[in-house]
């Protein structure tokens, strides 16, 4: 199964980008979703997560009132709009998926069984 992740580009800080997730419908609607990034020279970080639920969201501290994940059952799709963005959001950002039950806790991100290809977002200063 392969998510199709886009959105990605150049922007300037404080500039708005928002990036969709699209991930067949045989899963979407088993899966709780993850947004990682990964900067040249780090390490894959996670970024944020919304619930199989919908009612649920995880951020990361450095993108907390900045960054809104969500998602839309009917379009099959995940988005993470992001905000004010800072030369530091800079980073190749991946979605993952992971099919769980409506109780299970957020998953690690060595648990996600489906990535998408990356999509890269530039923020000049």
């Amino acid at each position: 199964v392969q998510l199709q992740a886009s959105g990605g580009g150049l922007v300037q800080a404080g500039g708005s980008l928002r990036l969709s997730c699209a991930a067949p419908g045989r899963i979407f609607s088993r899966c709780t979703f993850g947004w990682f990034r990964q900067a040249p020279g780090k390490e894959r970080e996670s970024v944020a997560a919304i619930h199989r639920s919908g009612s649920s969201t995880y951020y990361t501290d450095s993108v907390k009132g900045r960054f809104t994940v969500s998602r839309d059952n009917a379009r099959n799709t995940v988005y993470l709009q992001m905000n004010s963005l800072k030369p530091e959001d800079t980073a190749v950002y991946y979605c993952a998926a992971k099919s769980v039950i409506l109780t299970s806790p957020w998953p690690a991100q060595e648990e996600y069984d489906y990535w998408g290809q990356g999509t890269q977002v530039t923020v000049s200063s």
